[in-house]
Parts: C-alpha cells; structure tokens; sequence
C-alpha cells in the first residue's frame, strides 16, 4: 500500500469527477422547459438599451436633485432672517411674514412633489417603451426554446437556474438595438 499512490490516484479521480459534472452542467444549459424566468429590473438596467433610456432619467433627477439643495439652502437663509428678525418687527409683522413663508416653504415643496411625480411616471413610460420593444426578442427566446411562458424571476419561489433567460436576452436585446437611438434633428 502506497498512500503517495493511493492520494495521487484520488485526486486524479476527484478532477475527472469535476470536469465531467461541468461537462453535463455545459450540455445542460438550457434544459427543456415550456415555462422560462427573467428577471425584468436586470434585464432593463442590464441591457445596453435600458441603460441608454435610464442616462437621460439620471440627468434629469440629478438636476432636480440639485435644484432641491439650491431651494433648501435659499430657504433656509431666508429662515434665518426672519428668525433674526422676529426680534426688531412687531407680532403682528412678524406672524404675517412667518405665515407668508410657510405657505411659499408649502408651494415649493408641492412643485418639487409634483416635479419628482412626473419624474417617475416618466421612468414608468421609458419601462413601458422598453418592454414593448424588446417583447419580439423574448417572443423569439420563447420559441426558440418551445416555451409557452416566460415569468418574472421574483414571483418564481423555486426553479432551475437554467430556466432563467435574463443573460441571453440581454445580450439579444444589446446586439439588436443597442443604446437608444435619438432621433435626427428637424430641419425647419
């Protein structure tokens, strides 16, 4: 008995073992399923095309985002002159002021609620536009895999992994429409 031996021999068994259960994994890839799962956050904020709508939506809550603090800070000014105020003006005086603050602090606030609502619809409508346009890409997926279905991933309790098409559909979705096109500018 030769332990030497004996370790080099399993250890030559344990790889073949691994390479041929990768090797099965490898062949197995895409079992044969009529229900398929996708994971539609990934799938939009994966895919180049996703990607390319959401730039636009960055840019525009980034700039909201900095209006925000640009309104905070002026408010906040203005509330400490009126704080330093209170003590030189009447009550009276200073009870309409302090009235009038709070109702412009209550309209800006109401604008930049209603700014940030649109903001969101908008993010809802660029979703609603990106699946209406990648939907032949996944009907394509579904037949090609002679599926009947496909299911989002989050209401999926338990499947097999290799069911999941979110990878390959964002690699179809990149390779067929890429980033947004914008449209060419009107001449007049």
């Amino acid at each position: 008995f030769d332990p030497v031996l004996m370790l080099r021999i399993v250890s030559v068994f344990w790889m073949v073992l691994a390479a041929s259960v990768a090797g099965a994994q490898e062949a197995q890839s895409t079992i044969p399923s009529s229900v398929l799962t996708l994971d539609r956050d990934v799938l939009f904020q994966g895919s180049v095309y996703g990607q390319s709508l959401l730039s636009e939506l960055e840019q525009e809550s980034a700039a909201l985002a900095a209006e925000n603090r640009k309104i905070e800070a002026e408010l906040v000014a203005e509330e400490g002159e009126l704080t330093a105020l209170r003590e030189t003006l009447e009550p009276e005086e200073f009870r309409e002021r302090a009235m009038a603050f709070d109702e412009k602090v209550v309209g800006l606030r109401n604008n930049q609620d209603e700014k940030t609502r649109q903001l969101l619809a908008k993010r809802d409508n660029l979703q609603q536009t990106f699946y209406q346009q990648v939907l032949p890409i996944l009907g394509q997926i579904t037949r090609e895999r002679g599926a009947v279905a496909i299911l989002d991933k989050r209401v999926v309790f338990l499947s097999a992994g290799q069911i999941d098409i979110t990878q390959e559909a964002i690699e179809r979705i990149d390779a067929q429409l890429g980033p947004k096109q914008t449209p060419p500018a009107q001449s007049e």
